[in-house]
Parts: C-alpha cells; structure tokens; sequence
C-alpha cells in the first residue's frame, strides 16, 4: 500500500516498513507496515505521542539502529538508492552529506569539551578534506545563515541558549547541503517565541537550498504549519495521511482528532480536551487495518469497533 502516489521518483520512499526490537524475553515491533513517500522540497510531517514509533521511523531511515533491532521494508530508497543494502563504508559517507538530521536535544548532540567552531570545522575536514582555514570560513557563513554571530565560533556549548545551541545544529545538518533534512522535535524545550524563531529559520533555510524535509513532532501546530502533508501514527502505524490543512480543517480518523484537540487554543471560549478512551486504544493497538483512500490523496486507517 503506497499512501501517495508521488512523482515518478521521490525523494524518500518507504513501503511496508517494520521495525521490531529483538529482546531477551520477548520481541516487540515498534514500526508496522509504515507506507510513505517524500518529494522534492516537500515537507512531510510524522505526528503523533510519545512512544508511536516516530523517531524509530527516523532512526530507521538514517540507519541508526543496529542489532538486535531488525529493518525490514519492502522498498527503503533515497532518490532510487536502496538505503538497506550500504555498507558501514558506504553509510558513513552517505549520512549527513544525503540525509542529515537534527535531533532532539541540542546539548546531547553538541560536544560539549570542544568549540562550536571546531565541531563545524570537523565536518568539512573529514568529508570534504578542507584546510581548516577554508572551513573556519565556512563554519562562519553556516552561522550566519542561522542568524548567529561569527564571534560562537569560540563558544562552548554551555554558553549559549537552548535556542543558539538548536540553531548551531541546524547549521550542522545542513552544512553539506542534503538533499532531505529529518528534523526530530526539533523545538523540545523551547519556549513559544523561540520555537517560532526556529520554525522561520528552517523556512528559510529551506527555500534557500531546496531541501526535502521529515519533520517529527507531537505538536500539531507547529506540524500543521511548516508541513505540506501530515503522516499520523499510533501503534507504530499510520492511521491517517493527508493534505496539512485538510488534516486540520477536518481530521477523518479519531485518534487524529484527538491528536489536534491536546492542545488548548490560545484564544476564544474554553474548549474541553478529550482523550481516546481505552477501548479504543486497545482495538488499534492490536490491530489497525492498513489504509484507504478516503479521497484524493488522503488515505485514512478503517476505525470498526473502536469508540470516543
């Protein structure tokens, strides 16, 4: 089951993704039959809460994870390359220069006993051989792309903010210009006005270099915003996918429904939130059908015998 029908050769395709966690007593499967396609500067947001397998998904794509956890897909391709057939070679020369990605958290992802300088100059020493005068002036210009003085070139990242530590990694991940950008709660711990800092950032950042984008998040409206379409999971499978503003406008699967409704809005009359009920938890999580095209281009999960 293919949930868009994309051009000829998108950017990411994933069909039938399964990723199970091989453990001592048990096995679990973290990613059922997760069916999507990305195209050319196109954003594609996964939504969904905490433990539905998003960034299992993302993990996946890049590779990320080793034994005993198995990938199995039946298609997992990067402009046509079967990203299930490199080798560790052919890995570490395909990441961060094909693919990048931006992680949850800043700090754990920033050396902390090293400058934000010579990180970035590490990345163009070691895949583009650069002297480390030629990628100081690099490191440089990626700062100032992400709005940030050349001076932080000498900061440790525990001098600066949760939002100049997120912006420096952004400028990591797209220092070799990939050709898609995962973005993995990329505004956790932010607060509001910095996360819409970002969010513009990224927007830029993705006009100037054309880039494809995966962006993982449980807050709708920071999904419902940057996204071209929306991918929501539960269970470690999608139950809905469709067009950003229609899925807001109109969510057809009530867990997608539920998903919009966690949040109070910020204006107007209070609203009550509401939660999926547990029997409805528990039919999906044993066994959600696989998608149907509700309408063009949204594909939604059959909801029989589940309830609000």
């Amino acid at each position: 089951m293919e949930t868009v029908k994309a051009a000829a050769e998108p950017v990411l395709d994933v069909k039938n993704l399964r990723v199970t966690y091989h453990g001592d007593s048990r096995d679990v499967q973290a990613v059922r039959d997760v069916s999507f396609r990305i195209g050319a500067g196109e954003v594609f947001g996964l939504a969904g809460e905490s433990g539905c397998g998003k960034s299992t998904v993302a993990n996946a794509v890049m590779r990320l994870l080793k034994p005993p956890t198995e990938i199995q897909a039946e298609a997992l391709r990067f402009q046509g390359r079967d990203l299930l057939a490199l080798n560790g070679r052919e890995l570490r020369e395909f990441r961060w220069r094909e693919i990048a990605m931006v992680f949850q958290s800043a700090m754990n992802s920033l050396n902390p006993v090293m400058t934000i300088g010579d990180q970035i100059v590490d990345i163009f020493t070691t895949h583009e051989r650069m002297k480390k005068r030629a990628a100081l002036e690099r490191a440089a210009e990626l700062l100032s792309l992400v709005s940030l003085p050349a001076d932080r070139l000498k900061a440790y990242p525990h001098q600066l903010s949760g939002g100049m530590r997120q912006r420096v990694v952004i400028a990591m991940a797209v220092a070799l210009r990939p050709g898609l950008l995962i973005m993995d709660e990329p505004t956790t711990a932010l607060d509001v006005v910095v996360q819409q800092e970002i969010m513009a950032q990224i927007k830029d950042l993705q006009r100037e270099f054309g880039f494809s984008v995966l962006f993982i998040t449980h807050d709708m409206s920071l999904m419902v915003e940057l996204s071209d379409r929306i991918g929501v999971m539960y269970a470690g499978r999608l139950v809905e996918v469709a067009n950003a503003k229609e899925l807001f406008a109109g969510p057809l699967h009530p867990y997608s429904e539920a998903l919009m409704n966690a949040f109070p809005p910020l204006s107007g009359p209070r609203t009550e939130l509401t939660a999926l009920d547990d029997e409805a938890r528990a039919v999906w999580a044993a066994d959600i059908p696989d998608l149907r095209e509700a309408a063009p281009g949204r594909w939604v999960a059959a909801t029989e015998g589940a309830s609000r």
